[in-house]
């Protein structure tokens, strides 16, 4: 599932360098603890090591990956403490992101439409006779587009930029939160008791239903 093909524009190889080492994190290539050689990026991607460098001070940036002096640079470690970090800093900007949708009135039936049209590509992903992995990253994709569009939809700036400051890290332990203790079907389906709490406009379900999306509170776990 990674992105093709990789531009050779000087400009942008530091971003292709991200985009490629994100990729390869989501799709399991990289795992949690495995050592990113500069060397063997630059070879799969054709490119100099001097953009990968700049890649990957980005990434630390990101706390993606860690580099630790005259050992190298290896992919981060998310403990469950993380996992659940990642997730209070959602459901406290994503909380106050609903409110200002249900007391602003900012979502039209339009907007409910297309937000149940997500659920139900998600819905038919899950169905898909297709490699576990593969499946669990289109969906996580399509979740995170029902999320940002709600998160657009609030016209709250800077909680947005917060909640896309951490976005990859989100992905991340979404993708923990299902391949863990969930089900596919289940991840797709707890959306339309977020739609239907926004359209009601009823906060405290909306709060309920946004935090039972997240399958380790649901189940306990956090």
């Amino acid at each position: 599932m990674l992105r093709q093909p990789y531009t050779s524009n000087r400009e942008n190889l530091s971003g292709v360098v991200v985009n490629y080492i994100k990729d390869s994190i989501l799709a399991g290539i990289y795992k949690e603890g495995d050592h990113i050689l500069e060397s063997d990026v630059a070879l799969k991607l054709g490119i100099s090591r001097a953009p990968v460098r700049e890649g990957i001070r980005e990434l630390e940036k990101e706390g993606i990956v860690t580099t630790i002096p005259r050992r190298g640079t290896y992919v981060t470690k998310f403990t469950e403490e993380d996992i659940k970090e990642v997730f209070d800093i959602r459901l406290l900007l994503e909380n106050n992101i609903n409110k200002i949708l249900i007391y602003e009135d900012k979502l039209k039936e339009d907007d409910f439409r297309h937000l149940e049209k997500l659920v139900k590509e998600m819905e038919d992903i899950a169905d898909m006779q297709i490699d576990d992995t593969e499946k669990s990253i289109l969906i996580n994709q399509k979740d995170m587009d029902f999320h940002r569009f709600i998160w657009q939809k609030s016209g709250s700036q800077r909680r947005v930029k917060l909640l896309e400051g951490i976005f990859f890290q989100l992905r991340i332990a979404m993708l923990y939160d299902m391949n863990e203790t969930g089900d596919y079907k289940i991840s797709a389906t707890d959306h339309y008791a977020i739609i239907e709490s926004l359209r009601s406009k009823d906060i405290d379900q909306c709060k309920k239903a946004l935090r039972e999306h997240i399958i380790s509170y649901k189940e306990g776990k956090f």
